[in-house]
């Protein structure tokens, strides 16, 4: 196939704060230079930021080292953290309010602010642009280009192709983007992150990564309950009832808003829980439904978050490339925060392809860079925190806690813990297993998965090949279903998944149009039957203000 060709210094993939972070620094540095350099950033969604969903309370550190005076540039950084409270839920009625002396350290939010990421990262968009990187929204990175074994560039995805495959009047095919380096900054889980990890052993000697679901939703609430600043996070019910871990976030935004979320991780064994569920019963404890009772909801979404921290963090060069932020894992979850150093890990790559590139170099590996990204205080601060994963894996909730208080607050520990099950072998069979029963939802608190899928603004062109890929299609009914109950069914926070009796018998039907972009089913499928590879490009969640 004759596909358009275009030429580029770096191409970067993702507008997520790592890649907006590497694309905006180096244009910083050449700007200083005197340099031409050209960049390219291709992001799936329909705009930048329609597809970021983070809690999100971030720190300001690689942001300030980014652009010193985003105050006066108008970034939207506009509620500073007031106050943290830290909850653990006994039962679906009580709880037990952790005094401030013993919050571990990396909780603490003092100097950091409530924000919506996508919009942060819209505004880093704009400052992108002003600094003369081309950012194309609505295109995906379908393929990587490989020639000699380094990495070449990326191929966009087909536009206008039936779901047969075959190309519609409309087709237009995907473009060649080449240049000497590519930066893969894709986020959690991202697919050509994946690929690359897999092919050139990235993660040898490495503990297998370790996820949660992170599901959120944003309310407008009665100002009379809304307390600007105030940030909120627990553990306990409901997962602790299943034995599962995880924990709940809500904080108190700017215009009378609250988000709420949970974070359920992924190492859970019950192919029974539902994370989707278990957050809609959560809303129901008096700590969170007396902020959210008589408000609105009005937004929802979800998505995977790499939590395995500094244990699981691959190498992050290649030939040709490197793969930066959330695509890695560089997010702290000691902290439950990855924008900034996901962003530091942007800046430190962004420095070092500028040199190699001042060098004459091109298309090679740049393998400066994990030197100076273990310099930088991002690294510092993942190996700060490397124990905390792996001891609430082992330990639990309560035991896992004192663990992670006295390693970060009094004895730093001079050992590394280390979890090395990944997170799809960790269920059990469904028969071995207490089945859950959910209570209905009453759409004032709770609600049901599709009026969820539907207020994310999820859309996909119908007629274009399934984005969900089976390696067998037989597992589903053969192995999953017997086995674990067809888990699918509720890992899913949207609904993708179902099994369909009529009279030609049971069938596993895949509602692609519904996907989130999440990555779950990826990630926790127990027969690593699903792999996710880009839908054509603007599909997915049009996410506002998350």
């Amino acid at each position: 196939m004759q596909r358009e060709v275009m030429e580029y210094d770096v191409v970067i993939v993702g507008g997520g704060p790592a890649g907006l972070s590497t694309a905006c620094r180096i244009k910083q540095l050449a700007e200083t230079a005197g340099q031409e350099l050209s960049v390219c950033l291709v992001e799936k969604g329909s705009e930048v930021g329609a597809h970021i969903l983070s809690g999100a309370v971030i720190e300001d550190r690689a942001l300030t080292e980014l652009f010193p005076d985003w105050k006066e540039m108008g970034a939207p950084l506009n509620t500073p953290v007031k106050g943290d409270e830290v909850y653990f839920l006994t039962s679906n009625e009580k709880s037990i309010k952790t005094p401030h002396w013993a919050i571990p350290k990396p909780m603490h939010n003092d100097g950091n602010y409530i924000v919506s990421l996508g919009n942060v990262c819209r505004w880093l968009a704009e400052q992108a642009e002003n600094l003369g990187v081309e950012i194309y929204p609505g295109f995906t990175a379908a393929e990587y280009i490989v020639e000699d074994g380094a990495i070449k560039g990326i191929v966009t995805g087909d536009m206008g192709v039936g779901h047969d495959g075959q190309p519609k009047d409309e087709y237009v095919p995907g473009m060649e983007l080449r240049a000497k380096y590519t930066v893969f900054a894709e986020g959690c889980r991202g697919h050509l992150g994946k690929q690359l990890i897999a092919e050139y052993k990235l993660d040898e000697g490495k503990d297998p990564q370790h996820y949660g679901i992170g599901i959120k939703e944003l309310w407008d609430i009665d100002p009379a309950k809304h307390d600007e600043g105030l940030v909120l996070h627990g553990a306990g019910w409901p997962l602790s009832e299943s034995k599962s871990s995880g924990g709940f976030f809500l904080y108190h935004a700017e215009n009378n808003q609250v988000v709420v979320g949970l974070i359920t991780d992924l190492s859970y064994s019950n192919p029974h829980l539902s994370p989707f569920d278990e957050f809609q019963r959560m809303k129901h404890h008096p700590v969170i439904a007396k902020y959210l009772d008589g408000g609105k909801r009005v937004s929802y979404g979800a998505r995977a978050i790499a939590k395995g921290g500094l244990n699981c963090l691959p190498k992050m060069t290649f030939p040709g490339g490197l793969v930066v932020g959330c695509d890695a894992g560089t997010l702290n979850f000691a902290k439950i925060k990855g924008t900034h150093t996901a962003m530091k890990s942007g800046l430190v790559a962004a420095e070092e392809l500028f040199k190699a590139i001042q060098a004459g170099r091109a298309n090679d590996e740049v393998t400066e860079f994990t030197a100076a990204f273990e310099a930088s205080w991002a690294y510092q601060e993942l190996h700060r925190s490397r124990n905390f994963g792996p001891a609430m894996h082992k330990f639990g909730t309560f035991l896992g806690g004192a663990f992670n208080y006295i390693d970060q607050n009094i004895l730093p520990m001079p050992f590394t813990l280390h979890d090395t099950t990944p997170d799809h072998a960790t269920l059990k069979p469904a028969a071995e297993c207490p089945k859950i029963d959910y209570p209905k939802p009453d759409g004032k608190l709770s609600f049901a998965k599709l009026d969820s899928v539907f207020i994310g603004n999820v859309n996909h062109a119908e007629d274009q090949p399934c984005h969900l890929k089976l390696k067998d299609a037989s597992i589903p009914l053969a192995v999953n279903l017997p086995t674990w109950d067809e888990p699918a069914q509720r890992y899913c926070p949207a609904g993708v998944y179902e099994i369909v009796e009529d009279e030609n018998g049971k069938r596993f039907q895949i509602n692609s149009q519904n996907c989130v972009h999440c990555k779950t089913c990826d990630i926790k499928d127990p027969s690593q039957n699903i792999t996710w590879v880009t839908p054509e490009g603007a599909g997915g969640p049009n996410y506002p203000n998350m």
